[in-house]
């Protein structure tokens, strides 16, 4: 399994990659099909935040889900800590999922919204290429928005609700495979979630962002 370690805003030490490796020693136990696990180390330059000035993000990546999670800290070694917490216990849950899959899946509750009208876009700057991310500033103001293009199939809203929980965020954008409508899953309160569906139907046969 490949271990690839970068650093945004900051120059990632030979120890603290040695660290990484070992830290993720335990993921060919869990995934066995994981061919690679991205490791960003992000620098947060401003000082007040420097209660969290050191970000990791884990991703592994395989043939399977993708499953990723990330923590902030004031020390690179203290996040990483976090996060590969987060990660080992993603990959159990997959793991745990795919030995059970054969039951059937257990339905949450969840609050289907009706369809909205998708707002007419503004003319925008061309996307960024698949799997990259870009960074800009909003207008004139300080705010940095980061994009980041993803290839997705049309899934069921079970699959949908797996995979935002394994890469730990409180939303998912799919396509679902039923309707072909674009819908986004998200997280309420406790166990319970909600799903927003746009009344403009795409092909399934083609990949959708």
């Amino acid at each position: 399994m490949e271990i690839v370690v970068v650093g945004r805003h900051v120059e990632v030490p030979d120890r603290f990659r040695r660290h990484v490796e070992d830290k993720l020693s335990k993921v060919t136990q869990l995934a066995p099909r994981a061919q690679r696990v991205d490791v960003e180390l992000t620098h947060e330059r401003n000082p007040r935040q420097s209660e969290v000035s050191e970000r990791v993000e884990l991703t592994v990546r395989g043939k399977g889900p993708v499953i990723r999670a990330e923590a902030s800290a004031d020390d690179e070694y203290a996040a990483l800590d976090v996060a590969t917490t987060k990660l080992l216990e993603r990959l159990r849950r997959a793991r745990d999922r795919s030995k059970d899959h054969h039951r059937g899946p257990t339905a949450p509750p969840v609050d289907v919204l009706p369809p909205e009208p998708e707002p007419t876009p503004e003319p925008e700057p061309a996307p960024p290429a698949l799997g990259e991310a870009v960074e800009s500033t909003w207008g004139d103001s300080p705010v940095v928005i980061r994009e980041k293009m993803h290839q997705a199939l049309p899934m069921t809203l079970d699959d949908a609700l797996y995979e935002m929980e394994m890469v730990g965020h409180d939303f998912y954008l799919f396509i679902d495979a039923e309707t072909a409508l674009p819908s986004v899953a998200y997280r309420r309160r406790g166990w319970s979630y909600g799903v927003i569906r746009l009344d403009a139907p795409v092909a399934t046969t083609a990949h959708a962002v």
